[in-house]
């Protein structure tokens, strides 16, 4: 098959990320209308947040590494046609069991982001690779910001079905034109996949995020918490044992030993957990009624449209991103975004009385964001070989899903720990929320500057090399 115009294939990719990204922020706003519509409980209902982050977490970084193996186009398609399934038993789900699986069946998606990395990086031309791949990163932000403020005119416009079935239609559009004209990168990794490791991956990262994420309603400390918890620091020890041991790794760990990347990472996870918890509790925050003595209460839509300076700002600052990134280096603009970060969240910890003030502060994290997720992907593509691009960057995304988890889960300790007697928060527990948040983002900036100055190929090839056959004389 001929090449073809890296435009579309470019507009593949980003349509099939751009759509993965809009779902996991698409069926929050409404999960009251499907507890509802499916007459289930309020407890049940956030299974279907649930269930989507932990099997985006455990297949992001397994296909990643499968699409180094197998060929990126060959597992992009097949992931593009899972979540088009996984959309339309969503759709068409008739009770929450259902809709749950569908949910897990579209975590599959998480995949698109590490395979969308490593095609352009194979497919596209050295000077084209850092700009196109902070444009995927600005359309993968905004998607998240795309879900928020559409999820509330779509409910009240048609059904929270529709959150499924427009879907539905993009990526099976998607899927047949990257069927057609997206090629097969030629490049290999070597070896195949190493199962034990996988299912330990898939083991502690289930450990980890389920407590995580279900902790408020089991309680901290109930003995499935503290279990989980356990069993996670268990199941990661074999893992790293497993993985050490493995003549084909499912995460290179001497790639993750490589500073570039462990900085990187320790970032995405700090940045991970200011980011989602906004997203988690910022419309809340301006949903409450006035009564409580701070929100706007604020609708679903309204509460969207005061978002949407934060979509405007990240996809802005992400394109931008990729036209400074080679003046100014991914290292100074994840520092920077990820400040902007800390800045927002202490803004909105003393300053919140106002809706102009939300919005504000939704805009300048927005702008944060854009440079963060930009930055964070060219760091990592630029520091692994080829052949390490899928794994390696889905490990770093799952480390910022890991990171929003931990963030989410401590923000609503923080939030929720004492109720008026209404049933809603105290003010002060949000502006002790915002105040942990701007500390998380601060120290994702304080971890940027840690992270060395980009070097070319050549050296980080050696860097890498050297480390491997200093494994070599250790074993």
């Amino acid at each position: 098959m001929p090449r073809t115009s890296t435009r579309l294939t470019f507009a593949v990719l980003a349509t099939g990320a751009g759509v993965f990204s809009m779902l996991q922020s698409l069926i929050a706003p409404a999960l009251p209308t499907v507890q509802h519509a499916l007459d289930t409980s309020q407890s049940t209902v956030t299974w279907v947040m649930t269930a989507y982050l932990l099997s985006a977490s455990v297949f992001t970084p397994i296909l990643g590494r499968v699409g180094d193996l197998i060929g990126k186009k060959r597992t992009l398609v097949a992931v593009l046609v899972t979540v088009a399934v996984g959309c339309l038993l969503a759709a068409l789900a008739p009770t929450i069991g259902v809709l749950i699986v569908a949910r897990v069946v579209q975590g599959i998606g998480g995949a698109l982001f590490p395979l969308s990395f490593g095609i352009i990086r194979d497919e596209f031309a050295a000077s084209q690779v850092s700009p196109s791949i902070s444009n995927l990163s600005a359309v993968i932000a905004a998607g998240g910001g795309v879900g928020m403020v559409a999820a509330g005119p779509i409910v009240t416009a048609l059904d929270y079905r529709w959150l499924f079935w427009i879907p539905v239609g993009i990526v099976t559009v998607t899927t047949l034109i990257a069927v057609r004209y997206v090629p097969e990168s030629p490049r290999r990794a070597e070896g195949s996949v190493n199962w034990l490791g996988a299912v330990l991956l898939s083991a502690w990262l289930v450990a980890l995020l389920l407590p995580l994420s279900r902790a408020g309603q089991w309680g901290w400390g109930s003995a499935r918490v503290i279990g989980l918890f356990a069993a996670a620091v268990v199941l990661f020890a074999l893992w790293l044992l497993a993985e050490s041991r493995s003549r084909s790794p499912l995460i290179d760990l001497r790639i993750m030993r490589l500073p570039a990347v462990w900085t990187t990472n320790t970032a995405a996870l700090l940045f991970g957990a200011g980011m989602y918890a906004i997203w988690s509790f910022l419309p809340g925050f301006v949903q409450t009624p006035s009564s409580a003595g701070y929100g706007f209460g604020a609708s679903v839509t309204e509460s969207g449209l005061l978002m949407l300076p934060m979509l405007i700002a990240m996809f802005c600052s992400g394109i931008l991103g990729g036209r400074l990134e080679p003046v100014l280096g991914a290292k100074k603009l994840l520092t920077t975004g990820a400040a902007l970060g800390a800045v927002a969240c202490g803004f909105l910890a003393l300053w919140h009385d106002q809706q102009w003030q939300v919005a504000f502060v939704a805009g300048v994290f927005g702008l944060g964001i854009g440079l963060a997720f930009a930055s964070m992907a060219n760091l990592i593509v630029g520091s692994v070989p080829p052949e390490q691009t899928g794994a390696a960057t889905g490990m770093n995304a799952n480390i910022r899903t890991i990171g929003g988890s931990i963030g989410a889960a401590v923000t609503s300790v923080l939030v929720t720990g004492h109720l008026q007697p209404s049933g809603l928060p105290y003010a002060s527990g949000y502006t002790h929320g915002f105040t942990l948040l701007a500390v998380l983002c601060l120290a994702a900036a304080l971890a940027a500057l840690l992270v060395p100055a980009q070097r070319t190929g050549r050296v980080l090839g050696h860097e890498f090399h050297e480390i491997a056959e200093l494994d070599k004389i250790g074993r």
